[in-house]
């Protein structure tokens, strides 16, 4: 009885060794996810583990994106889920969306020491498929080379500046992309959102369908090489607003154009010798407010847009309605 044990455990391990510790624990968590399908695990196994070559496709810098893109469109129509209505059934592009956070709300997301789960941020995240905040081990931070950045020919630098938080998702980048990826500490994490800024590029907190439906990366984009800003110039919603708009004083205001120079959305520009923020333009990113040399410009909440992402605030919140 024990050999023959032994015999069926021998023929367990090449088939235990085929999958990484980090795909098992993907797995695990996905099976415990609600409306998580096996189409899901697929498409999130696959965004990961070919990273590179998932958005070098989506972008069209990959050599054989014409030939590989029509075929990636038919197979996404298979993973996205419609709940069973076509009519509901969302577009890739709204599978797969950025919400822009200024520094410091970006720097509360990489300082989270405790798991949390947050549902229900319609408000704050009105996105079909993904809205979640779930956070497994958020101390487990990596850091990657942006796909986008890799993707083009002359990219923005450095290309380590793509921030994986929590898991399953920062072994999985760990386990698959040794060669671009690395283990980092909350504070490393913040000295690269805050070089980041300094260079003019903005915050976007990724959320995907495949990655359990939930919150899971911060990327630091610039508009030249992020392919979801590209999407969002051709039309396409994938990164909505902090929920703050830029407000500017004109009497403080001594046009230099600093400030336009700086905007990676074009919200900012000149009529009758003034400069103008256009508000449905602006994505409330507060990079123009930090380089404005006479701090003639400011964020404020705009109520038209979905609320601002404070993760301090949200988990306050949640407290407060347990303690209650």
């Amino acid at each position: 009885m024990g050999q023959q044990a032994t015999r069926i455990e021998k023929k367990r391990q090449p088939i235990l060794r085929f999958w990484k510790d980090s795909t098992l624990a993907f797995l695990k968590v996905a099976r415990r996810t609600p409306g998580f399908s096996l189409l899901d695990f697929i498409h999130g196994y696959v965004y990961l583990r070919w990273l590179y070559l998932y958005i070098g496709v989506g972008t069209g810098e990959y050599k054989l994106a014409k030939w590989i893109r029509p075929v990636a469109n038919i197979i996404g129509k298979l993973f996205i889920s419609s709940n069973g209505d076509p009519a509901n059934k969302p577009t890739m592009a709204e599978t797969y969306h950025g919400k822009v956070v200024p520094l410091e709300a970006a720097k509360q997301l990489i300082m989270v020491q405790e798991s949390i789960e947050l549902t229900n941020l319609e408000q704050i995240i009105p996105f079909k498929t993904a809205r979640d905040i779930i956070l497994m081990h958020p101390d487990h931070i990596a850091v990657v080379d942006c796909p986008c950045r890799v993707s083009r020919s002359e990219p923005c630098m450095p290309l380590d500046v793509c921030i994986v938080i929590g898991e399953p998702f920062a072994s999985l980048i760990i386990e698959n992309h040794p060669e671009r990826s690395r283990w980092i500490t909350s504070q490393e994490a913040e000295k690269i959102l805050e070089a980041e800024h300094a260079r003019g590029h903005v915050h976007h907190a990724y959320f995907k369908d495949a990655m359990l439906g939930r919150f899971y990366a911060i990327c630091n984009c610039c508009s030249c090489c992020c392919g979801a800003m590209q999407a969002v110039r051709n039309g396409s919603p994938m990164i909505i607003s902090s929920g703050y708009v830029c407000q500017l004083d004109q009497d403080l205001c001594i046009a230099c154009d600093v400030c336009m120079d700086s905007c990676q959305f074009g919200a900012i520009y000149t009529e009758a010798g003034k400069l103008v923020i256009d508000d449905q333009t602006c994505m409330g990113c507060g990079v123009c407010v930090s380089v404005c040399p006479v701090n003639a410009m400011s964020l404020v909440i705009d109520p038209l847009k979905p609320a601002p992402l404070e993760i301090n605030q949200l988990m306050q919140d949640k407290l407060l309605e347990e303690y209650i």
